[in-house]
């Protein structure tokens, strides 16, 4: 390729990096809005155990993408890094505001703890047996996996119980979207730097929440 095409490569690839960049920035701020607006009517279907590991899950992905910005910094894992806290800081107010709207822990979210924590367990287990520190990348990765697919397959059972009139529509509408996105986004940044555990981590953890969403 020469140097002209490579260049006009390059551009055509950072404006797509930016445009996934300010859509996601979009969607999670979109995310927070509505969910407060249905909120302020209901919380029937939204657990306090599939928001708080949504954001331990977020929290995770957070963390390796800092640690990869470090390693082999670039734009794009910049984004990255904005867009988890961009999405961090919308389920955390989500969360804060379903104990002011008077949400209820039942019997689905300590189930869904309780396997969570088993998940969890297990993962440092095998980390152990392995000689690998928690801080590893792939062990961070399976938390995040056990923070994310749990509570996502339990939420059905909690809906049929308790209804859903909680959620959004546009959080469940979005929800494929926003997840593909953000693959999308680490697919570019392994392009912009090469693959490292930090990024094989991230995609990991967001294959699991596409899979169980």
């Amino acid at each position: 390729m020469s140097a002209v095409g490579a260049t006009a490569t390059a551009r055509r690839e950072r404006w797509l990096a930016d445009g996934l960049f300010w859509i996601q920035v979009a969607f999670a701020a979109g995310f927070g809005i509505a969910q407060y607006l249905t909120m302020r009517e209901t919380v029937a279907g939204v657990s306090y155990s599939w928001m708080g590991l949504w954001l331990g899950f977020l929290l995770v992905n957070l963390g390796l993408a800092v640690n990869a910005m470090r390693q082999q910094p670039g734009r794009v894992i910049g984004q990255t890094v904005i867009i988890y806290a961009a999405w961090s800081l919308s389920c955390l107010f989500i969360s804060g505001y379903l104990v002011v709207a008077g949400g209820q822990w039942n019997f689905i979210d300590t189930v869904t703890t309780l396997i969570t924590t088993a998940g969890i367990l297990v993962t440092i287990l095998v980390a152990r047996r392995h000689a690998l520190p928690l801080s590893d990348p792939y062990v961070r990765a399976a938390v995040a996996v056990c923070c994310k697919a749990i509570p996502q397959v339990t939420l059905a059972w909690n809906i049929a119980r308790h209804g859903g009139e909680g959620i959004a529509l546009y959080t469940l509408l979005s929800g494929h979207v926003t997840i593909n996105l953000r693959l999308w986004q680490v697919f570019l940044s392994i392009r912009e730097a090469g693959w490292d555990r930090n990024r094989i981590g991230i995609a990991v953890g967001e294959a699991a929440n596409e899979l169980s969403w």
